[in-house]
């Protein structure tokens, strides 16, 4: 018998309460994202590998663009590339920290 993979699913109400946590005293979207943003940069557990397009990339830093999107700072090699974190698919086990980008994700409509 195989051994089942553990993933890792949050539930509703967890992303729910790491919501109401980030944007917590933020009075609009853009104050909300910079909300999720710093919660996401204090807690991700960083660099880490992951998969884009069939590559491995490094994970090096998160940013946020001056349109208010939280982007994952990749690298392979010399090259780097901001990828949107709603994009950006995690890996297997993923690092420690990834709850906030699911609360993220689900405040988005994602």
């Amino acid at each position: 018998m195989m051994e089942e993979r553990k993933t890792t699913k949050f539930t509703a109400k967890h992303l729910d309460e790491l919501i109401e946590e980030a944007t917590t005293d933020a009075y609009d979207e853009s104050e909300q994202a910079g909300g999720f943003f710093a919660m996401i940069e204090e807690n991700l557990s960083l660099p880490f590998v992951t998969r884009v397009l069939g590559l491995a990339v490094t994970v090096t830093r998160v940013d946020i663009t001056s349109r208010d999107q939280i982007v994952a700072i990749c690298m392979r090699g010399k090259s780097t590339q901001a990828i949107p974190i709603l994009d950006l698919p995690m890996p297997d086990p993923p690092p420690e920290g990834t709850e906030w980008i699911e609360a993220y994700r689900r405040w988005c409509g994602n």
